[in-house]
């Protein structure tokens, strides 16, 4: 056969079963052999196979899939989950205190005193903020992490470093590292579902579920509440099954071939694992967000009949619906857009967290409360927090804003091995920085891949030269005093 006929072929099947010019653009990379090798899984040693095909954990997993509830923006901990006692008729005294956020570093603010009420709940006793009595009948379940740290107080970077572990833009998501490493349970639906805010999404865009330097199969794929749940994921009304099926048998047989001449090529093999898993999701994913399969209960406990909770809502039952069909990571945001479209209180504080704790509130109660009462919470990690807290002094003359604070804020989890009604870690007295047992955020997604039955210092990538991992070079220890 004429070689160039065959690439040619080649180049406009992939245009039709690829997406147009992203197929073109794959075919030259192919054609110029300018795709890398990495052909070893998690363990270091197998030899790669199907990059989505399941994969055995370093060691007994306690959770089998983890949703992160991302508060987009930086909820102020001293004014949700992180009781301040003193700091009540505090209120405009000016104090010597060191802060640094958006508006630089500062060496002396004025008190801006928590606005909301606190009141114990549980067995544990735990005091909580009148922004959330819903969550306030779960923290027996729940450990609260008070003496979180980060290495950013700007938005953008801070979210790469919550969500990548970096700080810098092109490395591979949480849900990107928990995928390459266990694979997928369901080989109809995608390891790594997100869930933006109906406001749109956050400020560095894709970055916070790209799946880097690693094969374009572990990154998140963006699913809807409202609407379709997937977009661009429908085949043309004038194509049929039969027709889509043949095209995409005919692609993968360049696409092997190819793959034989390349051997260890793990990018090229992400890529026909993605045509296959976008074909059988055509037919599984409006199933797996069909929230009209729940009772009417299930959907008011969620809050879907009110307009203020209806929209998180429903992305915390689809949620719910997704890991019990076996997607390993589902991250939802609360939040988007900029300034009060999220939970960033540089102006009003008491609009914009009424706001946003009253679109919330309701919905992360059910989630936990649906979980437990099925056996779900056992073995799904539900992670709770945003890119850094709040300051405890005001960000201007005037006004109850707060500027970004990266020294000191909290962060929860629940389910998945963790001990319930426990805090761990301290701010001072007015919330300003940890002051015991600090944890960067490290820490926290060491706990994560651990509970997933990932080493976190042993799960790497080898990408530029070196070994990569989420947790970065230097051993990281899970927050053991947490685990059950």
């Amino acid at each position: 056969m004429n070689p160039n006929f065959c690439n040619r072929t080649r180049r406009e099947f992939l245009w039709q079963a690829g997406g147009g010019f992203t197929g073109l653009a794959l075919s030259g990379l192919l054609e110029n052999s300018f795709l890398s090798a990495q052909d070893r899984t998690a363990d270091g040693q197998a030899e790669w196979t199907n990059p989505l095909a399941e994969k055995l954990p370093h060691f007994a997993p306690a959770a089998k899939s983890v949703i992160f509830l991302f508060m987009y923006g930086g909820p102020s901990h001293i004014d949700t989950f992180d009781y301040k006692p003193n700091m009540y008729g505090m209120d405009n005294k000016s104090i010597d205190v060191k802060t640094f956020g958006r508006g630089g570093h500062k060496s002396k603010g004025r008190i801006v005193e928590p606005r909301w009420k606190f009141k114990q709940y549980g067995e544990c006793g735990k005091w909580v903020s009148d922004l959330f009595p819903n969550v306030g009948t779960c923290v027996d379940d729940i450990a609260f992490l008070h003496s979180m740290t980060a290495d950013s107080p700007i938005h953008g970077s801070a979210m790469l470093q919550m969500n990548a572990g970096k700080i810098q833009s092109g490395n591979p998501c949480l849900g990107s590292w928990i995928n390459y490493g266990l694979g997928s349970e369901n080989e109809n639906l995608p390891g790594f579902v997100v869930m933006l805010d109906g406001s749109g999404g956050p400020i560095s865009g894709p970055k916070n579920w790209s799946s880097g330097y690693m094969p374009a199969t572990y990154q998140g794929v963006v699913i809807r509440s409202e609407g379709t749940a997937i977009l661009d994921l429908k085949r043309p009304a004038t194509m049929t099954d039969g027709a889509q099926r043949k095209m995409l048998d005919t692609l993968r047989t360049f696409n092997e071939d190819h793959a034989r001449a390349h051997p260890g090529n793990s990018q090229l093999a992400a890529r026909i694992a993605s045509y296959e898993l976008a074909y059988k999701m055509q037919s599984t994913a409006p199933e797996a967000v069909d929230l009209s399969q729940e009772t009417a209960a299930t959907q008011r406990m969620y809050g879907i009949d009110k307009k203020q909770t209806s929209y998180f809502g429903k992305q915390c039952l689809m949620a719910r619906r997704l890991v019990e069909r076996g997607v390993r990571f589902v991250q939802i945001y609360s939040g988007g857009a900029h300034n009060d479209d999220n939970w960033d209180a540089h102006g009003d504080l008491v609009q914009n967290h009424t706001l946003h704790a009253g679109q919330t509130d309701q919905p992360v109660a059910a989630l936990l409360k649906d979980l437990k009462q099925s056996g779900m919470l056992d073995e799904t990690l539900v992670v709770w927090g945003g890119e850094f807290g709040r300051q405890p002094t005001a960000e201007y003359a005037e006004g109850t804003g707060r500027d970004h604070n990266a020294y000191g804020f909290t962060m929860w989890m629940a389910g998945g091995g963790i001990k319930g009604g426990v805090s761990y870690g301290k701010t001072d007295e007015i919330g300003a920085k940890a002051v015991e047992d600090r944890l960067h955020v490290r820490r926290v997604h060491a706990t994560i891949l651990n509970q997933m039955g990932l080493d976190p210092n042993r799960l790497s990538y080898f990408y530029g030269g070196l070994d990569q991992r989420l947790v970065g070079v230097e051993d990281t220890r899970p927050i053991n005093e947490i685990i059950a």
